[in-house]
């Protein structure tokens, strides 16, 4: 046992040794504090605010339990330093008459070692009060049903700021789950989606005995971002027809909706051109605010059926990839106008599935004949079921999907109608008359 010696080191001091060294090594000093050394009195932690407590009794303060944390990890390094060269001068012998300190540096680890087993905890006692008034309103709100306030909640709220996601647990992704269910409530209420039609461009074309201007015009649904938009192209004289159509039958309606008039002369001017594209976007958007105007087909049919009249015929042609372009506009055009449950809807998946299948993209086709199944799974007959059903018993036996349902439901029609021919859904295609 080493043995002090006297005027070395005075009481609530202690020198230790650095590990390899030959001399004692100077007071270790808290950081920031005011002198005082690493021996002190026991009672030391009590006097600075900090104690401590059983596993999962508070949580530490964000700014002093830093500052503390740090100064509890500097005094165990040096004091695991100590111990490790108490350890090598313990095998020595000669070693521990250098430092005849050793057994009050001892002493005072034990003691510290003492103190720093368990959780540590950094809160005062005015915050445990606090933390613990929190605990009951939070018990007393999931009695009432409330959700319980999330951590940093209270203070965000009292300091009427949001604080930084390392400072209040869990804010982040509070707010997150916030936004989120506002936008949820929030969807049901919004307004129906309104149908824009702008203009974007306008061309003049030349052909051999005739010159007009071609617009291009953008269907947009308000508050959507539409990946593939949905565009036509039209001249001033489809315009036009359109316009006398729907006054011989909607004479009424019509008489409050406003039409560029004709020019005998500067047609081709870039004043000219603009007026007329403004007035062409509210003339559409017009009809489409009069509902027994934009649900009729020659309102609808405007705007799909030159796209399905040239997809037939490239179809038939065999330029199946250019068919399917026009064939997927169609599509668009009918989905943006909200006529999802027709007959030329189902005409249009029809020719979306036989140029996939040409094309070989089976999964595409595959999802095609799916669609176009649920939109005739009320029906009890239509011309396009059989041809459906056997399509999609073929591509779901390619790309490996389940296809039982699809043939108990063509068994059943088969049964039905035993005499009845059966062709293909490209037959259908080309013999459906669109002109």
């Amino acid at each position: 046992m080493a043995r002090p010696v006297g005027g070395c080191a005075g009481p609530g001091r202690a020198n230790p040794v650095v590990p390899g060294g030959a001399g004692p090594a100077a007071a270790i000093r808290v950081p920031g504090g005011g002198g005082a050394a690493q021996g002190g009195s026991r009672d030391e932690p009590r006097r600075s605010g900090h104690r401590s407590a059983a596993p999962g009794s508070a949580r530490p303060g964000p700014a002093r339990g830093a500052g503390m944390a740090a100064r509890i990890l500097h005094r165990l390094r040096h004091a695991l330093a100590g111990e490790g060269g108490r350890e090598e001068r313990g095998h020595g012998g000669s070693e521990a008459e250098d430092c005849p300190e050793s057994s009050e540096l001892e002493d005072d680890t034990e003691g510290l070692s003492t103190r720093l087993s368990g959780t540590l905890s950094f809160t005062s006692q005015e915050e445990e009060e606090e933390e613990e008034e929190e605990e009951e309103e939070e018990g007393a709100a999931e009695e009432l049903g409330e959700p319980p306030q999330a951590p940093g909640q209270a203070a965000g709220a009292e300091d009427g700021a949001w604080g930084p996601a390392a400072e209040r647990p869990g804010g982040s992704s509070l707010l997150t789950r916030q936004l989120q269910e506002l936008w949820r409530r929030s969807r049901d209420s919004l307004a129906p989606q309104r149908l824009l039609f702008e203009v974007t461009s306008a061309s003049v074309v030349s052909e051999r005995s005739s010159k007009y201007v071609l617009y291009t015009i953008y269907l947009i649904r308000s508050g959507r971002f539409d990946k593939a938009p949905a565009a036509i192209a039209r001249r001033y004289s489809d315009f036009e027809r359109l316009n006398r159509r729907l006054r011989c039958r909607f004479s009424c309606d019509m008489a409050g909706v406003a039409f560029p008039r004709k020019r005998l002369r500067r047609n081709f001017t870039a004043e000219t051109i603009a007026k007329r594209s403004r007035a062409f976007e509210q003339f559409l958007s017009h009809l489409h605010s009069i509902a027994e105007i934009r649900r009729s087909p020659e309102f609808l049919e405007f705007f799909f059926m030159q796209d399905l009249r040239a997809a037939q015929r490239l179809t038939c042609t065999g330029m199946y990839r250019e068919a399917l372009a026009t064939w997927a506009n169609a599509y668009r055009l009918q989905d943006r106008l909200g006529i999802c449950s027709s007959g030329r809807f189902l005409l249009t998946l029809a020719g979306l599935a036989v140029c996939h299948q040409e094309l070989e993209q089976l999964g595409e086709a595959h999802s095609c004949c799916e669609q176009a199944l649920e939109l005739l799974e009320a029906q009890g007959s239509h011309p396009l079921l059989g041809p459906f059903l056997r399509a999609h018993v073929h591509l779901a036996w390619k790309v490996g999907k389940d296809k039982r349902r699809s043939e108990a439901r063509l068994q059943g029609l088969r049964e039905a109608e035993p005499l009845q021919p059966q062709p293909t859904l490209k037959e259908c295609l080309i013999k459906e008359p669109l002109e």
